[in-house]
């Protein structure tokens, strides 16, 4: 006896079973930009991934795919993200294609079903950037979508990490704060903070044990090397070095991005600690402010806009063998750390 056709999960569905009316689901599901309490996402997205829902219309009427290539990426605040997205588009606009963005806020579950929605859109590649990917289930469920949707036709690369069965680049991050310690080590700092930003970020993480590799190969006692979590932004290297003042503040502070030594020079500005006279500062990343600020911040220059082109040279391949790239950064000597 045939079995009945499995009747197309709508909207409506995911509603009923998140308890929210479908103008809420439409928000949380659509991207809109109004803004949704929180525990009502979690049931809607938790209703869409039980529901295995898709915007199917959506996909109808885009039956054929598109010229789109799709980032889904952590933040698009970040100075070096912006590098990097318009490195993407202007690369993108030479091969008469387009870039949309969608930004999921680090949260993986958001992640993956951002990927399951945009699966149903159909763009011709997904490029991915993230410092949160982690060996889990729900790790495993993502790399599952990306799989099948790589199975219909589409394009996936990942800008972070190249462990992955995709094509991808990834900065040598441990390589870029290992260079930064070993220049802090070689001109004679001996009480070095490195700030760590947070704690679930992989880049910030890896740079943090370059880091610290670099100042013990260049003689610098573990003992001596303070590793300081603190938040992302600019506010996070400030109250961190602020912090550092009250209790006495070190030779140097090695901070993992740019925008966190940029709060720390402005910490120290307040609190009127001379730099480099005092204290050194150095970053990395190499954004458009470390050359405004003053004095010009040191820093380890990472190629983000030649990260962004390549990412849309991988993202229209064609040959199915994924290509792993790995980019190293340089150091840029300027006025925030001394001679």
């Amino acid at each position: 006896m045939p079995h009945a056709a499995r009747r197309t999960v709508t909207l409506r569905d995911v509603a009923a079973a998140a308890g929210v009316s479908v103008a809420t689901a439409s928000r949380v599901l659509g991207g809109s930009s109004r803004a949704v309490a929180p525990e009502y996402e979690r049931r809607v997205l938790a209703a869409a991934e039980a529901l295995r829902y898709t915007a199917d219309a959506a996909a109808r009427a885009m039956r054929r795919g598109s010229e789109a290539i799709t980032l889904v990426t952590d933040d698009l605040t970040t100075p070096a993200m912006g590098v990097v997205v318009s490195a993407m588009e202007r690369q993108a606009r030479m091969t008469g294609v387009f870039v949309t963005v969608s930004a999921t806020h680090g949260a993986l579950e958001r992640q993956l079903e951002t990927v399951r929605l945009l699966r149903a859109l159909r763009p011709r590649a997904l490029v991915l950037t993230s410092s949160r990917f982690r060996a889990n289930a729900l790790d495993d469920r993502l790399t599952d979508e990306l799989r099948a949707y790589e199975r219909a036709g589409g394009r996936v690369v990942i800008v972070g990490v190249t462990d992955r069965a995709f094509d991808s680049i990834a900065f040598d991050d441990h390589g870029a704060g290992r260079v930064m310690g070993t220049h802090l080590a070689m001109t004679g700092h001996r009480r070095v903070a490195i700030l760590a930003g947070p704690e679930d970020r992989a880049n910030f993480a890896a740079r943090v044990a370059g880091c610290a590799e670099g100042l013990r190969r260049g003689g610098v006692p573990a003992r001596q090397v303070r590793v300081v979590p603190c938040e992302a932004g600019r506010d996070g290297g400030y109250a961190a070095v602020r912090r550092l003042i009250r209790s006495g503040p070190p030779d140097a502070v090695a901070a993992v991005s740019d925008v966190l030594a940029i709060g720390a020079l402005a910490a120290l500005r307040e609190a009127g600690v001379p730099v480099p006279a005092e204290v050194s500062v150095a970053g990395i990343d190499d954004i458009q402010l470390a050359e405004d600020v003053t004095p010009r911040l040191t820093t380890v220059a990472l190629p983000l806009a030649h990260v962004g082109a390549e990412a849309i040279r991988l993202a229209l391949r064609e040959t199915p063998e994924p290509e792993h790239l790995t980019v190293q950064g340089t150091l840029v000597i300027r006025g925030t750390t001394r001679p």
